[in-house]
């Protein structure tokens, strides 16, 4: 009888192990958004294609794409509509503008601070970085890609190009997303971050 039980108790931990799998991912970044896609309260995908959903494409980490940006804030800006995917408009102002290197080169890009983020609990110091580059339409997704930042106390901030995701759009046209600026174009390949989605 012993024997018996045991036996089931084998069977049924072998067969929770396969089906409960390790979360993939390279860096931290690349395991809490495969915990998130996979995550049916939190996903973006929809419900067909998180079933089989493993992980997102990504770049290999490269920390050239790690940058120390000088922020110059610009306070007199006004609200603007940002357009979106949708008919939905957007509320953001200009923050201020980031002054970063990339092998050698000095880029610039607006960074946004959303009205209604300002009103939102845990939100107030979160500002949005949109940006186009030279791999969309190639190896990211066409209408660019997002990194999300947080207010610094000093002048300067960090990038990581290796953070920049998707817009949620992107896997799901239910979700309305704002459009990149082009003025937040950079004339380089930022092959860091996630890649353009292909479902299996």
């Amino acid at each position: 009888m012993k024997k018996i039980s045991w036996l089931f108790l084998l069977v049924v931990t072998i067969g929770c192990s396969q089906q409960k799998k390790p979360i993939l991912g390279e860096t931290e970044f690349q395991k809490e958004q495969n915990a998130m896609f996979k995550d049916a309260s939190k996903s973006p995908l929809k419900d067909k294609d998180r079933e089989n959903f493993e992980s997102l494409d990504f770049f290999e980490y490269d920390s050239t794409f790690l940058v120390k940006a000088e922020l110059k804030r610009t306070p007199d800006t006004e609200f603007f509509n940002m357009k979106t995917t949708t008919d939905r408009v957007s509320k953001e102002r200009i923050y201020g503008i980031l002054t970063f290197e990339i092998n050698d080169k000095i880029y610039n890009l607006n960074v946004y601070q959303g009205e209604e983020n300002m009103q939102t609990e845990g939100f107030e110091d979160y500002l949005f970085l949109p940006f186009l580059d030279a791999t969309n339409g190639e190896s990211t997704y066409g209408g660019g890609r997002y990194i999300d930042l947080r207010i610094p106390e000093g002048d300067s901030m960090e990038i990581d190009f290796n953070s920049a995701y998707n817009p949620y759009c992107v896997y799901n046209e239910k979700y309305s997303c704002p459009i990149v600026p082009r003025v937040n174009y950079l004339p380089i390949k930022i092959e860091a971050g996630v890649k353009n989605y292909k479902k299996d």
